[in-house]
């Protein structure tokens, strides 16, 4: 790729994550090498078992293995955080990536984990062939104004109004 660009996926629809993992998988198909960063995550998705196999994707964890509130952030969780952002940006200087992924780094920033000014840091480093793709809900102006193509994911109807819960092989 001559030029990447930064990639957003926000709002409070369903399906952001889910088009980074899209876009991982096409990228793969061409050969091109993905990292994704999994912010505040570090319990079990079905794409980490999906993923394990395809040589061109590699996958890591930033989170504690359970959910957390805005209210119950500690320290832990921002030395889990400080530590995927140095590692993106180990993996964007390797060369050896095309796409980088930071899953929900946006809702990072939103819960306090994660200042943007040190997201906004990691984009002014990124090499120019790099596609870098962040999600979570309620990315912040500057953000915005920081990528180059930003998709907002409006919610219509959603079955968890009803009571659903997180189903197995679709939330996680």
């Amino acid at each position: 790729m001559a030029k990447g660009y930064v990639q957003l996926y926000t709002g409070d629809g369903k399906g952001k994550t889910t088009a980074a993992l899209g876009l991982a998988l096409r990228s793969a198909g061409h050969k091109k090498r993905v990292f994704i960063g999994q912010f505040m995550k570090g319990q079990y998705y079905g794409e980490l078992s999906a993923l394990a196999d395809i040589g061109e994707i590699d996958i890591e964890q930033f989170g504690d293995a359970g959910c957390i509130r805005r209210e119950e952030v500690t320290d832990l969780h921002r030395q889990h955080a400080e530590q995927g952002i140095k590692r993106i940006e180990e993996i964007m200087l390797s060369g050896d990536y095309q796409m980088v992924i930071m899953d929900e780094i946006v809702v990072a920033i939103w819960f306090g984990i994660v200042d943007v000014e040190r997201v906004l840091g990691v984009l002014k480093k990124r090499h120019e062939g790099i596609e870098l793709i962040l999600t979570g809900r309620r990315a912040p102006a500057r953000l915005i104004e920081a990528a180059d193509l930003v998709t907002e994911m409006q919610e219509i109807r959603h079955y968890y109004r009803d009571g659903v819960p997180a189903r197995e092989g679709i939330e996680f």
